[in-house]
């Protein structure tokens, strides 16, 4: 059930989540090809937020999703939509990757 996912996560969260539970968790990147170029988290996932519902139904239901993008508001929209479709084991990272870059990796390119 989705009580015991919260909606949203902060980056600290997430990063322990995938440390601890590598194979129970997945970090998705809902940005687009170009801001891919710029910087990105290694071992994300890239999904482009447009692309997300043809690849819903490839998407692992029994692991814990981490939706992340530029700052988190179009992370969250696509959290509701994969909530809203079936999907119980999914968060959104607050603050996206402009957040982990601050949190945890000073040196990533940021825009």
């Amino acid at each position: 059930m989705t009580e015991n996912y919260p909606l949203e996560i902060s980056v600290e969260e997430a990063k322990h989540l995938l440390d601890t539970n590598p194979g129970q968790t997945q970090l998705i990147d809902v940005r687009e090809p170009d801001e891919l170029e710029v910087c990105r988290i290694t071992g994300a996932e890239p999904i482009p937020m447009r692309q997300i519902p043809e690849h819903a139904g490839t998407l692992p239901k029994e692991k814990h999703l981490l939706i992340h993008c530029h700052h988190g508001g179009r992370s969250l929209r696509v959290t509701q939509f994969l909530r809203a479709n079936g999907f119980t084991a999914v968060s959104n990272v607050a603050g996206g990757i402009d957040a982990w870059a601050q949190a945890f990796d000073p040196a990533m390119r940021r825009y």
